[in-house]
């Protein structure tokens, strides 16, 4: 017996021991590998943290064959200690020429390194970026140009940065050569970062006019026949580079695939990040805030790569916000709404305090079927790599050669002076000298991050597994395959550490990869063929790199194209896209090459106009033509200063619509509500199919804000009535603003009103929805109230009116206590169905809203009475309900709409986001509490913690300084901890635990099954939906509308949605349409969708909060 457990035992561990997965990386120490550079940082009272917030911003990495030998060796920069070349002499072992080569810097403070061919000689340069020092001299850049090697064979190197006209004395962080005039050879752009005496997140203007401190500098390459080489010309403002910024990463990059190159830069601090699209005619137009709805605030290093190979090129950017609970609580206080009221007011893009992955969504198509600039949608929640820490570097490659894109990011900083305690510290002025504050000043020292792309837009984080679990400060990071073996190898540049020096073993998996490294050569101007597009087709991936070796953070890349072909052993096709407009194909190539492409004279013209082009598009936007141009202007209302902890606002939720025939001319008119200074307006179809829009009622001195708008015969009339619920959020509880409108129609559109026709209900409302519920004839009413102002999240009342008009007297009566006592205090509700669900010919009823489940209520003789169904345990954030036979089986399913999986508030069934409400410190004011659950510690346990920072949180509960002196101890402890200190008595707790949004299929006798949609559907809130077979093929279709620009500004607006349309097969799968193939545009805050007939087409209607309405046609 014991033996058989012994060996069960054995078998047990073994077991266990196969499945865990083999690091892909291996480091290889210095002993090993002869890399012994340190960027080395010695602090004193002269040069620390305190007086250049600059001073751990790394070094760079430069990767070139610089000695032709056909091994990838390593420039690395230094701050203060000194450059270095290493040479590299094959297994992975290097040896250090620095001193023979004459490279390592001249003393001066080194940032970028730029590897280029910069005379076209065949040999490998190097770029060096000088910063920091007052001095102009040690401020100048050096440019090390390769002589040739010795009788050694060591490279030699000769300073000649003043020959090529490249003398600026200026700190610059990183150069990119590339061909920004289509002329045939390579200019530099120059990324400027320095601070002055001016703090860099003070609010003003942005410098625009090319006068800026760190406005960043275009050379132009001007060949010069007698130095045989070009000598560079300085046309920053007249190429139109004239905005400042704080310049950390670049990108050169096609974006909107024109076949002219385009700058992408992330700047630090307040300064917005810029998009230099290239005017083809030597100039360029700053076009980041129509390109990008927001990016990174304190934005690092970027790059672009096409992660879901869909042939668009993506952008991911870095910034500085921690995974862990401790981290992000010890950070700086995040922003605040009076923030971003004053970044809008000086004219700065929003942006976030997080990482950023930029999808592109391709062109977007405006009026006329004219093709506008790429659309970007924000993921990087949806992807999983938001949050990871104080990151330099992001770098897109294939590090296990399956095909797809991996990310890998640099972290890390040696002294902290974001630490809440340390500020606390320097402001209490108890330090006698910048020493003793340099002394309190905690590190940052944490791994690297990678991770593997699961093919389904997102990312997998693999740092423990794959070999980078090694704590650093780290910075320039570059790859390579430095043993020639076919996958990319790492070298990472380290502040006050050696060098990390990572083998990559995909050749050691238990599964082979295959690999083809492309070798790109140009023309004589530019021998290397930087800007070149290669496309490769293997199986079913499709892969798209843009030849330029400068990616990540100050670094520079080998100049081979890699590309992981996963088991593919041969590559259908090679398309490329060689300078000049040349296209060339190369077919049937083997795997597991390094093949030599070079440009032809023979390869054929392309021409990028055929790129993208609107042809068959679903639908077309008439908005002008049609005259529904109308954009509702709304005041702000600090719903934050109200209740500090909100989610999001719950002001500004219009402006809601409603279609019908309001003058009985047979044409559909639409009713547009009041946004609080706009009132209601009524849009009155013309015979002509345009649109007159007119201010409704007549005479209306009042402002409201309409929470919904219902159409209804109210009196048996024939005709439509309107009923307009009030909302906003922005009154007190009780106010008349909350008093609900019902005007009677005449039949021709005109309308009046009295409010003794209803019962007086002074309540904030999202939800009318109208049906005969008691079948006696005449329509009543389901209200949905949608909170109390001050008081989130307290469960509010749905209302059932009752339509007791008779003999032309007009009444409405509450029935809520006899016929549907369980509606009341339900909850926030958002959006209602009425829809005969069993199909016993009466109405039944499903409610949606914040914090609560679908809820199904079976209509008995007029009685509303609650049912258990599946789709009881859904709780979300849900915003949208809408009935339509989704798999035609003859009932009605339900399209629903929820806050989606693209948001810091992601709650599942294991880890729910909460919400604690009550007045918890006895002030009379009610306070709510939120949680999420996070890792404790980098890649740790997660745990529930609070949302608040401690001064958020101390804003409504200010005794909880008194608890929690110091930040450690709030940052350490969990949400329950936190809450001992709270009063409990008549708490209202509140999980939500579903945030996708999707249809739930309805299989009769109350039985339902959710399904969730694609992923582009999952990226923002769903506030609306219309249904139809927009294309003809028989199946319904689902167009979709969404955002959610009112988050709290320390979690970021949610605004990825660009309107969606997904194409249905009839069974209940979709299929989601790009902008282009579906004509659809709905880029801002998107509230309504109302679809009706309109010239024998099916027309859609869209709203967008502070944002114009849109007119949608079929083809």
């Amino acid at each position: 017996m014991r033996n058989f457990i012994f060996t069960t035992t054995w078998l047990l561990v073994l077991a266990a021991c196969s499945t865990k997965e083999t690091p892909l990386f291996k480091e290889i120490k210095s002993a090993e590998s002869g890399i012994t550079f340190n960027n080395t940082i010695v602090e004193n009272e002269m040069i620390n943290m305190i007086n250049y917030q600059y001073l751990y911003n790394g070094g760079g990495v430069g990767i070139g064959n610089f000695n032709n030998d056909s091994l990838p060796d390593i420039y690395f920069t230094a701050s203060l200690s000194g450059n270095k070349l290493y040479l590299n002499r094959g297994n992975m072992k290097f040896e250090d020429v620095t001193d023979q080569s004459g490279t390592s810097g001249e003393k001066k403070w080194c940032r970028g390194a730029t590897v280029v061919d910069i005379n076209n000689d065949g040999l490998s340069d190097i770029y060096v970026c000088a910063a920091a020092w007052q001095s102009p001299n040690l401020k100048k850049d050096i440019l090390y140009v390769n002589q040739g090697v010795n009788t050694s064979g060591v490279p030699q190197f000769r300073n000649m940065a003043a020959e090529y006209g490249l003398t600026d004395t200026v700190s610059t962080h990183m150069a990119a050569f590339f061909d920004y005039d289509n002329d045939g050879d390579l200019d530099v752009y120059l990324v400027v970062n320095d601070l002055n005496q001016e703090f860099p997140n003070t609010f003003r203007k942005p410098k625009t006019d090319g006068t800026g401190f760190t406005n960043d500098i275009l050379y132009r390459n001007d060949w010069n026949t007698q130095l045989n080489h070009p000598v560079y010309t300085n046309v920053t403002k007249e190429a139109g580079i004239t905005w400042e910024g704080n310049g950390l990463g670049i990108s050169i990059v096609d974006i909107n695939a024109d076949g002219w190159k385009d700058i992408y830069i992330s700047n630090d601090y307040l300064s917005g990040n810029l998009l230099y699209i290239n005017n083809r005619n030597g100039t360029f137009t700053n076009r980041n805030a129509e390109v990008f709805k927001h990016g990174s605030l304190n934005a690092m290093g970027n790059d672009a790569g096409d992660i879901n190979n869909d042939g668009l090129m993506d952008i991911v950017e870095m910034d500085m916000m921690p995974e862990d609970n401790y981290r992000q609580k010890m950070m700086l206080n995040p922003v605040d709404y009076n923030w971003y009221l004053y970044s809008a007011q000086y004219g700065y893009p929003y942006q976030t305090v997080r990482n950023t992955l930029q999808l592109n969504n391709g062109p977007r198509v405006l009026e006329n079927d004219s093709v506008g600039l790429p659309v970007f949608s924000d993921i990087a929640f949806y992807a999983g790599m938001a949050y990871t820490d104080w990151s330099w570097a992001a770098l897109l490659l294939d590090a296990d050669n399956d095909g797809y894109k991996d990310l890998m990011t640099t972290n890390g900083l040696p002294k902290d002076v974001t630490d809440l305690d340390f500020v606390a510290y320097r402001e209490s002025g108890m330090a006698q000298s910048v020493g003793q504050l340099v002394q309190k000043l905690p590190p940052v020292q944490i791994s690297n991050y990678i991770f593997q792309n699961n093919k389904q837009l997102g990312f997998v984080d693999k740092t423990m597994d794959w070999g980078w679990n090694i704590p650093t400060f780290s910075a320039g990071i570059a790859y390579a395959d430095f043993d020639l073996d076919g996958d990319l190898d790492v070298v990472i540049n380290n502040t006050n550490m050696e060098a990390t020096l990572l083998q990559n073993e995909t050749n050691k998996q238990p599964q082979k990869k295959n690999f083809l490294r492309l070798q790109l050569r140009g023309d004589t101007a530019n021998i290397n063929a930087f800007g070149t597009v290669v496309h490769v087709y293997s199986r079913n991936i499709h892969q798209t790199a843009e030849h330029t070796p400068y990616h990540g953070y100050m670094s520079s890349m080998e100049t081979v194209l890699h590309f992981g072909l996963d088991t593919a052993t041969t590559v259908d096709s090679i398309v490329v896209y060689w300078p000049g407009n040349k296209k060339e194909t190369i077919t049937n190539v083997a795997a597991n090459q390094t093949m030599l492409l070079a440009q032809s004279g023979n390869a054929a013209t392309h021409t990028y106009a055929e790129m993208f082009t609107v042809t068959n598009s679903w639908f077309s936007n008439i908005s002008t033509r049609a005259g529904f141009t109308y954009y509702a202007e709304e005041e702000d209302y600090p719903d934050f200063n109200q209740q500090r902890q909100l989610p999001h606002k719950l002001s500004h939720m219009g402006p809601v619509l409603a279609s019908g025939d309001l003058n009985g001319d047979g044409l559909t008119d639409v009713v547009v509500g009041a946004t609080s200074p706009s009132f209601t307006r009524i849009f009155f179809q013309q015979a002509d199919q345009t649109f007159n829009g007119v201010a409704f009622p007549t005479g209306e001195t009042q402002y409201s804000d309409d929470g919904a708008i219902c159409l209804f015969d109210a009196d048996g009339d024939k005709d439509l009535d309107i009923y307009i619920a009030a909302s906003g959020f922005s009154y007190t509880p009780g106010s008349d603003k909350y008093v609900d409108r019902l005007y009677i129609n005449d039949g021709k559109g005109s309308f009046t009103t009295n409010q003794q026709w209803l019962p007086t209900i002074f309540s904030c409302k999202n939800t009318v929805k109208a049906a005969d519920f008691d079948k006696d004839g005449d329509i009543d009413l389901f209200l949905g109230e949608r909170g109390v102002p001050g008081e989130y999240p307290k469960p509010v009342n749905g209302i059932l009116l009752r339509n007791d008009s008779k003999n032309g007297t007009i009444k409405f009566t509450d029935i809520t206590k006899e016929a549907a006592p369980q509606l009341q205090q339900m909850g926030m509700i958002t959006d209602a169905s009425w829809t005969d669900i069993d199909k016993d010919g009466d109405a039944d009823l499903l409610i949606v809203g914040e914090w609560m489940s679908i809820t199904a209520f079976k209509n008995e003789k007029g009685k509303l009475q609650q049912q258990q169904t599946a789709v009881n345990n859904l709780t979300g954030w849900w915003n949208h309900i809408n009935a339509s036979d989704i798999d035609k089986d003859g009932d009605l399913d339900f399209i629903v709409g929820n806050y989606g999986t693209n948001g810091y508030y992601n709650g599942t069934a294991q880890y729910p986001v909460t919400v604690y409400a009550n007045d918890f410190d006895n002030n009379k004011r009610w306070d709510a509490f939120l949680t999420v659950w996070k890792p404790d510690v980098p890649h740790g346990t997660k745990k529930e913690f609070p949302v608040a920072y401690r001064d958020q949180l101390a804003e409504e509960i200010p005794s909880i300084k008194k608890v929690f002196v110091e930040y450690a101890p709030y940052a350490k402890v969990d949400a329950q901890t936190v809450m001992q200190n709270f009063n409990h008595e008549k708490e209202i707790k509140l999980s939500a635990t579903e945030f996708r949004s999707g249809w739930i299929e309805n299989k009769g006798n109350w039985q339902f099954e959710f399904h969730p949609f694609p992923a582009q559907a999952q990226w923002s809130p769903i506030y609306s939906s219309v249904t139809a077979d927009f294309n003809g093929d028989g199946f319904t279709d689902v167009l979709l509308t969404g955002n959610e620009y009112n988050m709290h500004p320390y979690i970021g607006r949610y605004d990825a949605m660009n309107g969606l349309v997904l194409k249905g097969d009839g069974k209940g799968n979709f299929q989601p349409l790009s902008i282009l193939e579906s004509g659809i545009f709905i880029p801002g805050s998107g509230k309504q969708l109302v679809s009706f007939a309109f010239n024998n087409k099916t027309a859609v209607a869209a709203s967008q909060n502070r944002g114009g309405l849109k007119l949608f046609v079929t083809r």
